[in-house]
């Protein structure tokens, strides 16, 4: 993608989730509609489909050539990532938006004939804004994040786990799971993947593990991750499909082979 060009779609993108993110706060304490989905855990509110909706006309009236692929079902019916693609999560942590009213966020991530050009992860109620261009470093609103740091060990590493892996047609073998929670120093849940990646490129944890994503939460994570040193794969370590469901492992390279060949590989016929 050409330099100019990006830099005018990071700008665009930048100032409409900022926009719609302050829409978001002003509206955080009106009344809810809620509906579910695929299972009463799986939660859609009338805000979600109102941001995403914003952002399709904003992208759809701005560049109309490009797609967007987006979980509320307001984008386009994509069978490739050929040209220039949005993949926008509009509210990911609904649960957390719902019940909590913070640890939410809106992700956009932008690809370019399937490579990963721009990514936003934007913490709302917090107003911290994590953003990345292809080859020019993670930001954490206007700071620039650091480079993962040197020689994590897993016992000394924090790991993001939530607890999909107890369910039934387990992906792992829940023995090699429970190794793996004894193993690391310690795990947290924060209900959102989008957070969870931005706490990972953040470095204030090693490592973020799940067993069900979908593109639009973790397409502007990887980006961001990649940006500061980062790596994301499935749990077997192949490269993540942006157009279907994937588990994720993303983490410091330095504990990325042990976790995969040492705990999710290990029980697995």
């Amino acid at each position: 993608m050409d330099l100019e060009i990006r830099n005018d779609i990071f700008n665009q993108a930048k100032k409409w989730i900022r926009e719609a993110g302050a829409t978001i706060r002003e509206k955080i304490d009106d009344p809810l509609t809620i509906d579910t989905k695929s299972n009463p855990k799986d939660l859609v509110t009338h805000m979600d489909k109102e941001t995403e909706q914003f952002f399709v006309k904003q992208i759809k009236s701005t560049y109309r050539d490009h797609l967007l692929l987006s979980e509320e079902g307001f984008g386009d019916d994509l069978q490739s990532l050929d040209g220039t693609v949005w993949i926008v999560d509009p509210i990911d942590g609904t649960m957390n938006f719902v019940q909590q009213k913070r640890n939410f966020a809106i992700s956009v991530g932008i690809y370019h004939h399937g490579i990963g050009e721009i990514g936003f992860i934007y913490n709302v109620m917090d107003d911290i804004l994590y953003s990345a261009k292809r080859g020019e470093g993670a930001f954490k609103n206007d700071i620039q994040l650091p480079r993962l740091k040197d020689n994590v060990k897993l016992d000394e590493s924090l790991l993001g786990l939530n607890h999909f892996w107890l369910c039934e047609n387990r992906l792992v073998d829940e023995k090699q799971m429970q190794r793996l929670v004894r193993e690391v120093r310690g795990t947290r849940t924060y209900g959102s993947a989008a957070l969870e990646f931005a706490y990972v490129a953040e470095g204030i944890m090693d490592g973020y593990l799940t067993m069900s994503l979908a593109p639009w939460d973790v397409a502007a994570g990887i980006i961001i991750v990649n940006e500061v040193g980062g790596v994301t794969s499935n749990i077997m370590g192949e490269e993540v499909n942006m157009l279907e469901r994937n588990s994720i492992l993303t983490c410091h390279p330095a504990i990325k082979k042990s976790i995969i060949n040492d705990f999710l590989k290990k029980g697995k016929k």
